[in-house]
């Protein structure tokens, strides 16, 4: 029989908020953040055969073969904090990796309780990006409308000018998007016909994104 762990995907484009919510979401179910990028940066750090495989793709620029994502990520929900499950937050990318992902939780003796999809209108999102500024000094971040500095374009802590970065302006955030979404777009397709997939209205105060998908842990 299967166990009880809880094993979950959040899903979610840039700006869409996922990363506030997958903290809250960690601590409510007490469950580990099993990241892809943590991942990739703890075993290059360490020096895992795994890391030493991916160094050699990243250096020459060339992408990770999914072998390779794959075995870290195994490794990684096998160790012991991921017993009652985990929160997978960047991983899988790929049907391969979507396929690959229950065959490790089925070694586990479990199962994907659901992906939670953080859905956001692309205009929303570039105006989140958009209105973003950072400190050349410091390197705080401000939002024009969310968060905004005392005085234009100057930095409340030291003072600083504050600009915006090439990935924040509009084009280039637009471009981020089309590329998640032509990633993403059939591994949502994927997880809906399996009726696991949970979509959240995105373009909302946090706290109200965060009690939505809380309802829909609470249905699991």
């Amino acid at each position: 029989m299967p166990n009880e762990a809880r094993y979950l995907i959040l899903l979610g484009p840039p700006m869409s908020g996922k990363g506030t919510q997958a903290a809250r979401l960690t601590q409510l179910l007490g469950i580990p953040q099993v990241a892809s990028g943590d991942l990739f940066r703890e075993n290059i750090k360490d020096e895992t055969n795994l890391g030493l495989e991916a160094k050699t793709y990243i250096d020459r620029g060339d992408l990770v073969p999914d072998e390779i994502t794959i075995g870290m990520v195994k490794e990684r929900l096998h160790r012991e904090d991921c017993r009652g499950g985990a929160l997978l937050d960047g991983f899988p990318r790929t049907i391969p990796q979507a396929e690959a992902l229950d065959e490790i939780l089925a070694d586990l003796g479990s199962f994907l309780a659901a992906v939670i999809s953080i859905a956001v209108p692309e205009d929303i999102l570039v105006a989140r990006a958009s209105g973003r500024r950072i400190c050349r000094t410091c390197g705080h971040s401000f939002h024009l409308v969310f968060d905004p500095p005392g005085e234009p374009d100057v930095c409340d802590y030291d003072g600083g000018e504050l600009y915006q970065r090439e990935d924040d302006k509009p084009e280039t955030v637009r471009q981020r998007l089309e590329v998640y979404q032509g990633q993403t777009s059939p591994l949502i397709e994927f997880y809906r016909v399996r009726s696991i997939l949970r979509e959240i209205n995105g373009d909302q105060p946090i706290d109200d994104v965060a009690m939505d998908i809380t309802a829909v842990i609470n249905e699991l």
